[in-house]
């Protein structure tokens, strides 16, 4: 590939560092839904409905400066109980907030891994079911052949609102793909 517009990635240390080293005009974007699952995952069974409208908040704000503000209100509320939430997002947020530069069809498409992991999944599924291979090719055959499945599927499916993000997109990085268009 010649040139990545904008990456969606979990919080697998080093991630960006190897991106940034090989393409270093794209964008990244930490997965909010990863963000949100580590966020609650050690907050007690009765307070996770509220801490989850409020980061909802968070990542639902129209700018990043309001995001910010609604951060921070979060802190005020609950940083005796849960001091690791809002250190995480604040430690997170240069790659947590990339999607605010974009209108809100964009960052639907970009805030969560979920495609990739939905790949993950089917592959899993096919070579767990296989148990062993005989060679290294008989592997690669079915991982080729799951990902062109899942490619099938996402040819076959429409991005919602495509019509209107592909224009901002090449608004938004017009120096990169003016040698594609």
């Amino acid at each position: 590939m010649d040139d990545v517009l904008i990456f969606s990635i979990d919080g697998l240390n080093g991630f960006n560092e190897a991106i940034k080293a090989v393409y270093p005009k794209a964008e990244i974007q930490r997965c909010v839904v990863h963000q949100i699952r580590n966020s609650l995952k050690f907050v007690s069974y009765k307070d996770r409905r509220e801490i989850a409208k409020d980061l909802k908040s968070i990542y639902q704000a129209d700018t990043e400066e309001l995001a910010l503000q609604n951060l921070e209100y979060f802190n005020d509320k609950w940083s005796k109980k849960y001091p690791h939430i809002y250190d995480s997002w604040k430690r997170n947020w240069d790659e947590l907030s990339t999607f605010f530069k974009y209108p809100k069809a964009v960052r639907k498409l970009i805030y969560t891994t979920n495609p990739i992991e939905s790949l993950n999944s089917i592959i899993k599924r096919k070579t767990k079911q296989k148990g062993s291979f005989p060679s290294k090719e008989a592997a690669f055959k079915v991982l080729f052949t799951s990902t062109q499945e899942v490619m099938e599927k996402w040819k076959s499916s429409r991005i919602r609102n495509w019509s209107e993000i592909y224009p901002q997109l090449v608004i938004y990085f017009q120096d990169i793909l003016v040698k594609y268009i």
